[in-house]
């Protein structure tokens, strides 16, 4: 199983992204879809996940700003960011789980700066 994400980039503080992240392999049955971020200097925390039913699940930091969505057909995972603040500034990185194993992809900077 692979992962791949796309999205990241510079943005002014009260504007948008979105991420994307692809899973390529085998990819069948119950999982866990979900994205992390790390800050520099900080240890890596949870954003937010969806579970193969639809099921989601949000930190504190990014509920009302943030939409996670997944598209089961095309394995892709999306993080719709709104209203971004400078202290989103991080990598993020997306995560597959199943069957207790953990996938994970390669981080996409995301930095919000005027």
């Amino acid at each position: 199983v692979q992962l791949q994400a796309f999205g990241g980039g510079l943005v002014q503080p009260g504007g948008s992204l979105r991420l994307s992240c692809v899973v390529s392999g085998r990819v069948f049955g119950a999982n866990v879809m979900g994205w992390y971020r790390q800050a520099p200097g900080k240890q890596r925390e949870l954003v937010a996940t969806i579970v193969s039913n639809g099921f989601t699940n949000y930190a504190e930091a990014v509920k009302g700003r943030f939409a996670i969505s997944r598209d089961n057909a095309k394995n892709t995972v999306y993080l719709q960011m709104h209203s971004l603040k400078p202290e989103d500034t991080a990598a993020y990185y997306c995560k597959f789980s199943a069957r207790g194993i953990h996938y994970w992809g390669q981080g996409t900077q995301v930095t919000v700066s005027s």
